[in-house]
């Protein structure tokens, strides 16, 4: 029994301490799995939230045989889903300000800060990108890459069979390619060398 697990059995049995310990231990992957499905910081906090008080709620529920971290994230996500289900039709708006803060601070070793302002744009459009995938796609892409689960865990966590695991992830990533490209700006056509610079 690892340490995580003796605080959920302390938690189940009534030690607010404990489960204070697993929030700590928890609260940034809680939130960066939020963040990444809900796309807006505030939602993210809103999401975080909710996911600890329903694990607190659902304490006796949580089997020691499953790592604590599968449980929590299972809440997180499918959480995040049924959000993401409710306002389907409504469009995202991310402020610049707080999507800096969200992602990690630039490097201050990075010798050259274009690549720096151009990883940064990166990270951007894939997070843009990720808003455009279906809920579940999203949630098993973000466990995937952002939480590096195995096929197996994001089955557990998803309520999926490891195929349909498989075949989401397929899925995704190849729709995720295609939006990249869509998206990706096209270069200019060269100009020959008689040409006027206008054109």
């Amino acid at each position: 029994m690892n340490q995580e697990q003796v605080w959920a059995l302390q938690a189940q049995q009534g030690s607010e301490e404990a489960f204070t310990r697993l929030v700590e231990a928890y609260q940034k992957p809680v939130y960066n799995l939020c963040y990444r499905m809900l796309g807006e910081p505030e939602a993210a906090e809103d999401a975080a939230q909710e996911t600890f008080l329903r694990a607190f709620q659902h304490l006796h529920r949580y089997d020691q045989k499953r790592p604590f971290a599968t449980w929590l994230l299972s809440i997180a996500a499918h959480y995040c889903i049924d959000r993401l289900r409710r306002r389907k039709f409504s469009v995202l708006s991310i402020d610049d300000d707080e999507e800096e803060n969200a992602f990690e601070l630039p490097d201050l070793r990075a010798p050259n800060p274009e690549m720096e302002t151009a990883r940064h744009e990166d990270r951007e459009r894939v997070h843009a990108l990720l808003k455009k995938l279906e809920a579940i796609d999203r949630a098993a892409i973000v466990l995937r890459y952002w939480q590096d689960y195995s096929e197996a865990e994001i089955a557990e966590t998803l309520h999926l069979t490891v195929s349909a695991v498989k075949s989401r992830l397929h899925r995704a990533r190849r729709q995720l390619s295609g939006l990249w490209q869509e998206e990706s700006p096209q270069p200019k056509p060269a100009r020959r060398t008689h040409e006027s610079p206008a054109f």
